[in-house]
């Protein structure tokens, strides 16, 4: 082979190369596409009406980092009026999550994206995420989850009767 044919393979095998390792990185690039979304819980660390949400979130395709510190001061420093407070506060895509909320009210969040604080289901109603074990004896209460303005004001937004 004269100089050229070398030159020529060695672009061939160089480009092969390149190709080969930009298909390994496709499946990492992939994955990070199609990454869970972070949700971080502060919570009191014997909760286990928490702990039980925790895992409702976590099975419903979400990553979760739990802080056992308690979440007066986390909902406090992300601003949610202590009117809509529940027992564990969440953070997600930048929205504040308080309480019982199902996962898919959180992936409609997170998917309509309005300017809002969060979403909060006040108090700890039985029946939601959560408050649904053996316990609770299959009841459920009627309750709603609100959309939280950055002003403190709230609305409906999802209805659970």
């Amino acid at each position: 082979m004269n100089g050229s044919g070398i030159g020529i393979a060695r672009r061939r095998l160089l480009l092969a190369g390149l190709g080969l390792g930009a298909s390994l990185a496709l499946p990492s690039v992939a994955r990070a596409a199609t990454r869970a979304p972070l949700v971080e819980v502060w919570k009191d660390p014997n909760c286990g009406c928490c702990s039980d949400w925790i895992k409702h979130i976590e099975d419903s395709g979400f990553a979760v980092r739990v802080f056992d510190t308690g979440n007066q001061a986390a909902r406090q420093r992300f601003g949610l009026p202590e009117r809509y407070g529940s027992c564990h506060t969440a953070r997600v895509g930048g929205y504040v999550v308080e309480g019982h909320v199902p996962a898919s009210d959180i992936r409609r969040l997170l998917a309509e994206k309005p300017a809002a604080l969060g979403i909060a289901a006040p108090g700890m109603p039985v029946g939601s995420p959560g408050m649904d074990g053996p316990a609770y004896g299959g009841r459920r209460d009627a309750h709603d989850v609100l959309l939280v303005l950055r002003d403190g004001s709230a609305r409906v937004f999802a209805s659970y009767r």
